[in-house]
């Protein structure tokens, strides 16, 4: 006859109830996991929101207590107005700068990613172009506008050539340096297998370095909008290839301020789309993988 162990009978009486409270408690964690991000993510918009609102309050309140003129500060009914009014001008010139703006972030990107790939497979490159890419940015873009616009053959190629020339040095220093931060252990094991320097940029490199590329991404994509601004301040174009810059001129020059905050306004919250979309980009394609972009599970 067998005896059964009395501990091993208390652990197979217990045992049920403790799976049953786990799988509980497993199941529970999604959902709590899942509120808790939905409450985040409604204070990230809500708080925002809200303090947006008391300022325009504030403003509101101020222009109207003190009797503020319009051509000194308009009250944000007579720049919503202004904005309504207005948008025929304004929408034309907000597509021009918005041309410049993506045409210089996409020329950058190119111009960036391939140069810091040629300046990570050769040394001798790298020696020979990188010290000019630093001289070029940093000298300030006002400084050599006038220069650009002697020589380039039209005022919207010179523009563009000023918001490349902001736009390009991120995209080249950070992919750059996400190169050069590859695991020297993966490096070697891909040596060990035989790679090719072709196959070890593709699986190897590329990958590492994106998340570096996304950062330059996103600070090339509010640089390529600011450089675009600037360069037409100082080329001053005028007609119906003039951007939002412009009008800002004109509208000071005319004491039309309500038209300059409204221009603002569009530059504002273009400046935000602009970061938005880089930033969702990046997500997209480090959310699976990349520890920025994973939720901490403790």
């Amino acid at each position: 006859m067998t005896l059964l162990d009395p501990a091993k009978a208390t652990a197979a009486k217990v045992a049920p109830a403790g799976v049953s409270s786990g799988a509980s408690a497993a199941g529970g964690a999604p959902l709590t996991g899942r509120s808790e991000d939905l409450a985040d993510r409604l204070l990230r918009i809500a708080i925002p929101v809200v303090m947006l609102g008391l300022l325009v309050l504030l403003w509101a309140w101020y222009v109207a207590a003190y009797d503020v003129p319009h051509y000194i500060l308009p009250s944000p009914e007579r720049v919503v107005r202004s904005l309504v009014t207005d948008w025929p001008i304004l929408s034309a010139a907000l597509l021009v700068t918005l041309k410049i703006t993506f045409l210089a972030l996409g020329l950058a990107l190119i111009g960036g990613v391939g140069l810091a790939i040629l300046m990570t497979q050769s040394r001798w490159v790298e020696l020979a172009i990188y010290p000019y890419a630093v001289i070029l940015q940093v000298t300030p873009i006002v400084a050599i506008a006038p220069l650009i616009l002697i020589y380039a053959p039209t005022t919207q190629a010179a523009l563009l050539i000023c918001a490349f020339i902001v736009a390009f040095f991120p995209v080249l220093s950070n992919t750059t340096q996400g190169l050069k931060s590859t695991d020297h252990n993966l490096l070697n094991l891909f040596e060990m297998y035989g790679a090719s320097r072709w196959q070890t940029l593709r699986y190897l490199k590329l990958p590492a370095a994106l998340p570096y590329f996304l950062a330059g991404l996103k600070i090339a994509g509010g640089l390529a909008l600011i450089a675009a601004v600037v360069a037409e301040f100082a080329a001053g174009s005028a007609g119906a290839q003039s951007g939002l810059a412009y009008r800002l001129l004109e509208s000071q020059f005319r004491l039309n301020i309500p038209r300059l905050f409204a221009a603002l306004l569009l530059l504002s919250l273009t400046g935000v789309v602009i970061f938005a979309l880089t930033s969702a980009v990046s997500h997209l394609l480090l959310r699976r993988w990349h520890e920025s972009a994973i939720r901490r599970e403790n």
